[in-house]
Parts: structure tokens; sequence; C-alpha cells
């Protein structure tokens, strides 16, 4: 097993790594978003969110050595579910042809008052 704790600028700020490799699968913690290049929270409308979010998904299965089209399943947590038709949008934009398995779960607040956060298992 191996744990990834910082790709480029992104890091992990708790007890968690960004991402755990075992046996060829990539275990990505939740991503907000974070700007890769300078960490800041880049806090803007719900498809601004999701769509740094997502990138900063594909940045950290790619320091594992997978891609984005690897990626076998996603969750995506949302504070209101009235946001999941733009978050579908710029999912689907983002995926293209590929559909990993996925679930969106309405939730209440999350953390720092960010619209979403999204977590990821790919295969390498």
């Amino acid at each position: 097993m191996k744990s990834i704790f910082e790709v480029g600028n992104l890091k992990s700020n708790g007890h968690y790594a960004l991402a755990t490799v075992h046996q060829n699968t990539v275990y990505v913690s939740g991503q907000f978003a974070i700007s890769p290049e300078t960490c800041e929270k880049k806090f803007g409308t719900i498809e601004e969110e999701t769509l740094q979010a997502l990138k900063n998904v594909e940045m950290i299965v790619e320091a594992a050595g997978s891609k984005k089209e690897q990626i076998l399943r996603m969750t995506l947590y949302i504070p209101d579910v009235k946001l999941w038709d733009k978050v579908d949008a710029v999912y689907k934009e983002f995926f293209g042809e590929h559909k990993p398995a996925r679930a969106v779960v309405p939730t209440n607040e999350l953390h720092f008052g960010f619209k979403i956060e999204i977590d990821a298992i790919a295969y390498i």
C-alpha cells in the first residue's frame, strides 16, 4: 500500500492522504475547488467549483499512475439537490463518453462553505 500526501501544491491538511494506492487501485479522498497552483480556495459558481474539484481528482489519479478514463466510481457531495442538474452538465462535459459509476449525495453544509466535494476510485 502507498499513500500520496502531496500532488503539486495540493496537500492533505489533516489526518488523511490525498490518495491511497493498493493493488493497482487508487482511492482519492474528497476534493474541493482548491487551486493546485496556489492552494487557495476557489469559491465560485457550482459549475466552477465542480470543474476545479474534478480537475484536482484528475491530477491526483494521474500522479498515482492512472487517468480520468480509468475512474471507476465517484461520489459527489452537494449541499442542495437543486444543484444536481448544473453539476451533471459539468460532469458530462468533463468525462465525455466515459461514464464511471456515480452517486450524488445531497448533504447539509460542506466544509469551508464549498458547494461540492468529490471523491473517486480508479484503476491503474
